[in-house]
């Protein structure tokens, strides 16, 4: 996904690191509380490419706190194994060697259990770490920190896509947490308006972000409206049940290759049997549900969707615009993965924009590109998200499996156009 750009208001004093201690202990249990229902066989399965088993990722954001702050602050720390930054490095080419992505599933060792025992090895590390580390190696260390509390962050929420594409490949249909969501009637899509201007867009510099989330910069809208709501499951049969998927002028040119080459015929996890459309959820195999957002489609899907319904996806400028006018970074409103849904909800309720933040991350027709002076922060951190502004599309909002806490209205995400395992939608956009 993404890092880095932090700016600290003041020196860590006493409390401070108090505070950074729990919210450090905060996010790893937060870890521990997703993997509660797996066994050690669901955390070792890798069902595709872009996924990675649970064991790994549980090594792997521990591994970032011994290489990025334990092995660079702390003279004292002894790395835990001298194989595991070969074993779970993701892609820092200037750290060394790594296992290759696909190859990931394929390690039987360490064990599931060796896994827990290095991560509070690292844990019991940081902890000693914060509460005796000089000021000025304090003050040196934060940021680094702080970010490996949002790379964690990261990974809980992939790691329950990833277990969804785990269970989902099980003919048994199992169940990672029961849930009954509520079904609600769904009012027409309406339009919500915005005037043409110049407006500001990019994170603060007074608050921790990504660096692919700045510089702040100035950019031109026209007059443009966007839907109130997310695009729901019962619209989306209507573009399949009209020839959406086989109709290639709805479709961008590589879209429509890429839906021949897939045999697509409707989101990611749908199977239709006796005429009925049902789908793997993580509360289990179940029909669905015409109120809730659709979920697991790619850009083009939604792209075409966009274009069968005579309008467009927004811009990802649009988007954080519309998202300013509604919200506080303080306080935003949605079905996160602390409500424990694992899947979106509808939202039959409010006036003007919802649906925001949270329930699926909403597709932009904005390629993932750097912003106006923009440049990679030095060292190995910088190999994190400048180099992947090539061929990947933009998604804003969050998730069902977002921590809400995560999230920002300038966040961007980035997927290739042809990803369809996160949970992604729709919200339409419009000219005016």
């Amino acid at each position: 996904m993404i890092e880095v750009e932090i700016s600290s208001k003041k020196k860590p004093g006493t409390e401070d690191r108090e505070d950074l201690l729990e919210r450090f202990r905060t996010v790893r249990r937060t870890t521990e509380w997703l993997c509660e229902p797996l066994t050690s066989e669901d955390c070792v399965v890798q069902t595709a490419m872009e996924c990675s088993p649970v064991k790994w990722q549980l090594a792997h954001v521990s591994w970032f706190f011994e290489q990025f702050v334990l092995s660079a602050f702390d003279k004292r720390y002894r790395i835990f194994h001298d194989k595991y930054a070969y074993l779970f490095n993701s892609y820092y080419n200037t750290i060394g060697d790594r296992t290759p992505r696909p190859e990931r599933g394929l390690m039987s060792r360490p064990t599931v259990e060796e896994v827990k025992d290095y991560r509070r090895y690292v844990e019991e590390a940081i902890e000693h770490f914060l509460l005796n580390a000089g000021d000025a190696t304090m003050k040196q260390a934060l940021p680094i920190f702080i970010l490996g509390l949002n790379h964690e962050q990261q990974h809980q929420e992939l790691i329950v896509t990833d277990v969804k594409t785990v269970l989902a490949m099980n003919p048994l249909r199992p169940i990672y947490r029961s849930r009954t969501i509520e079904r609600s009637p769904i009012p027409s899509l309406r339009w919500i308006e915005f005037d043409e201007g110049i407006v500001e867009i990019g994170a603060k510099n007074e608050e921790f972000y990504f660096d692919n989330e700045g510089p702040r910069h100035r950019q031109y809208l026209e007059s443009f409206a966007l839907s109130d709501r997310l695009v729901t499951n019962r619209e989306y049969k209507e573009f399949m049940h009209d020839g959406g998927y086989q109709n290639s002028a709805l479709w961008l040119s590589d879209g429509f290759a890429k839906c021949e080459e897939e045999s697509w015929l409707a989101p990611k996890y749908w199977e239709q049997h006796d005429g009925e459309w049902w789908h793997m959820t993580l509360q289990g195999f179940r029909p669905v549900e015409d109120s809730e957002p659709v979920t697991h489609i790619s850009h083009y899907e939604a792209d075409a969707y966009a274009t069968w319904a005579g309008v467009r996806l927004a811009t990802e400028f649009e988007w954080e615009h519309g998202a300013h006018t509604i919200s506080t970074e303080d306080n935003l409103e949605g079905n996160f993965l602390d409500d424990a849904n694992f899947h979106p909800i509808p939202d039959a309720d409010g006036n003007g924009l919802r649906q925001m933040f949270g329930d699926v991350w909403e597709w932009t027709r904005s390629a993932y590109l750097p912003y106006p002076r923009y440049k990679p922060v030095e060292g190995a951190l910088g190999e994190y998200n400048g180099k992947f502004m090539s061929n990947q599309m933009v998604l804003r909002g969050g998730s069902c499996a977002t921590p809400r806490d995560h999230i920002r209205s300038t966040y961007r995400n980035f997927f290739p156009p042809e990803s369809r395992w996160q949970f992604s939608g729709i919200r339409l956009a419009k000219d005016i």
